[in-house]
């Protein structure tokens, strides 16, 4: 049987019913030995329950002894942070973000490694990352409009090579993350080719999502979602200030093939692009932002340097006065789970 690493965990939020992306998962996990985590919102329903996976209410986060699931205000996918840190209480050493919509193909449970062989890519600006794997004219949410008919950058290996990318974002088949304008205006479904991975180095951004991506430890501070910041940019502007950090310390994002194909949960596209407009507006002027700060260098400094990062998307007056508040909350649930406390108080 294909397996994942001992000790992965699978996060993801809903507010349905169990989807047949949860009971995939959930079935598929089980025989393994992987941690399902399901984080509960207020539109949750009350009788939620899913063999093979560990379900939370929001009665459930609250009381979980996290201080950050206690302040955390509800009804936004941000309370997902709450999932992060319960797969990291049972043990995770590899963390799987999805949803509840991308269903998992069976390549998704092939074994992970931080050591992508992938083609790297360094200093290269904006890089539409979807067009190593199609010649659709298709690109990932969050990547500035102004860049989308920029043709990529020839990658500097065909052959792949180890590389370090404690971060890495698996593409989806079907119905693959774009922002509302593509859904509007181009056609669906698109499948990915199953391309070598790509690596992208200091200086080379992409935005990525949380719908299937894979973090290991180096990087589990870098999941934190922000709360006071739209719906449609709260995974994207994560994106941007992991890969600053992830710069500074001289990691990779790594980018691999589809492992999920998405059966999209109903959604107003209208009202996606109105949420999206922060970031049709601004995402080159965070990244610009985010790249001339002076960052801490250093997993012990991971925390610091995420701190800067919010404090100067606050000055921009891009995300909210309130966050930095939960981010401190996050950060020290998780240094007491790493000095052994159960959860802090």
């Amino acid at each position: 049987m294909q397996a994942l690493a001992p000790k992965t965990a699978i996060v993801i939020t809903t507010i349905n019913a169990p989807t047949k992306a949860v009971v995939d998962f959930a079935e598929g996990a089980k025989p393994r030995g992987v941690d399902v985590v399901l984080i509960g919102d207020q539109k949750s329903p009350k009788d939620f329950a899913q063999d093979g996976a560990r379900y939370f209410s929001l009665e459930a986060q609250r009381e979980s002894g996290f201080t950050y699931a206690r302040i955390a205000p509800a009804r936004h996918y941000a309370r997902k942070n709450v999932g992060y840190l319960e797969a990291v209480r049972a043990g995770a050493e590899v963390i799987v973000d999805t949803d509840d919509d991308n269903i998992p193909l069976n390549s998704f449970w092939l074994p992970r490694t931080p050591n992508l062989a992938a083609r790297r890519l360094d200093g290269a600006g904006w890089v539409n990352v979807y067009a190593y794997f199609t010649d659709a004219p298709i690109w990932p949410r969050g990547l500035p409009l102004d860049q989308v008919r920029q043709p990529p950058p020839l990658l500097s290996a065909t052959a792949a090579a180890p590389v370090y990318c404690p971060i890495q974002q698996g593409l989806a088949n079907e119905n693959p993350d774009v922002d509302a304008i593509y859904r509007l205006v181009l056609p669906l479904p698109v499948d990915f080719r199953d391309e070598t991975p790509v690596a992208l180095g200091p200086g080379a951004w992409c935005p990525f999502n949380s719908q299937n991506t894979t973090s290991f430890p180096d990087a589990f501070s870098l999941l934190y979602l922000p709360y006071y910041c739209s719906f449609r940019m709260t995974d994207i502007w994560r994106s941007f200030v992991a890969q600053r950090i992830a710069h500074v310390n001289g990691w990779a994002i790594g980018f691999h093939k589809a492992t999920v194909y998405q059966v999209r949960n109903e959604h107003n596209l209208m009202r996606d692009f109105e949420d999206e407009i922060p970031g049709y507006l601004h995402n080159e002027k965070i990244r610009a932002a985010l790249d001339a700060l002076a960052l801490p260098a250093g997993r012990g400094e991971v925390p610091h340097a995420m701190r800067l990062c919010y404090r100067k998307l606050v000055e921009l007056g891009l995300v909210g006065e309130g966050e930095p508040a939960l981010l401190d909350a996050f950060l020290a649930d998780l240094d007491g789970l790493a000095r052994g406390s159960e959860a802090p108080e």
